[in-house]
């Protein structure tokens, strides 16, 4: 029988199959992380388009993240993208200055995992995982996850009133240390499209 003849899924395993996707979807999904975006601080509304900026991290050489590398990266991912929206960076007269910094929460969560191990059998009268005292040490029943919730933050401000036009916070989850410079950089993107938005939309 070739490949293409061979049926992976018989007719007998769609219960099988469904739960197969399921997973991979889950997985998928758990695998991205939302970012959610907080708008504060707006002491003056936006009068104009701003033209020009400036960063006091830069400037003035502080650092928004404990992380040097992951500092320097945000800095420069900031800067970047704000001049591909058609600012100009002006450290001596600027429109407007913007000051980056950081917030995380270490947490956990915990899940209560499921007393049947194998769980595509579906549900019947009699389990023989459920009921044989063999099987009672299948596991902890509950599962914790370590997290950190992180908080990209933006102040942004105009300095001829000195006053705030917002503070933005970009909240996301990091789950691993690996995955946690993909995921800020992401939160900053986010976070800083939200202030281009507003400096671009005029009266709000």
């Amino acid at each position: 029988m070739s490949l293409k003849e061979r049926n992976l899924f018989p007719h007998s395993s769609k219960f099988f199959q469904f739960y197969f996707y399921l997973i991979c979807l889950v997985g998928l999904l758990s695998a991205c992380s939302t970012v959610e975006i907080f708008v504060e601080n707006r002491e003056v509304p936006f009068q104009k388009t701003y033209r020009s900026f400036m960063l006091v991290n830069k400037e003035l050489g502080i650092a928004g993240f404990s992380d040097p590398k992951l500092d320097q990266q945000v800095q420069e991912a900031l800067e970047e993208q704000l001049l591909a929206a058609g600012l100009i960076y002006d450290a001596k007269q600027p429109d407007l200055v913007i000051r980056s910094h950081s917030n995380e929460d270490l947490r956990q969560r915990e899940r209560v995992n499921t007393l049947n191990p194998y769980p595509f059998w579906g549900i019947r009268m009699y389990d023989p995982w459920l009921f044989n005292p063999m099987m009672r040490n299948f596991g902890s029943p509950v599962t914790t996850t370590k997290y950190a919730l992180l908080q990209v933050i933006l102040d942004v401000i105009d300095p001829k009133q000195d006053k705030y036009l917002m503070t933005l916070t970009g909240v996301t989850e990091v789950a691993t240390p690996k995955s946690k410079t993909k995921i800020t950089l992401k939160a900053l993107e986010k976070t800083t499209n939200t202030f281009l938005e507003y400096n671009f939309t005029p009266s709000n």
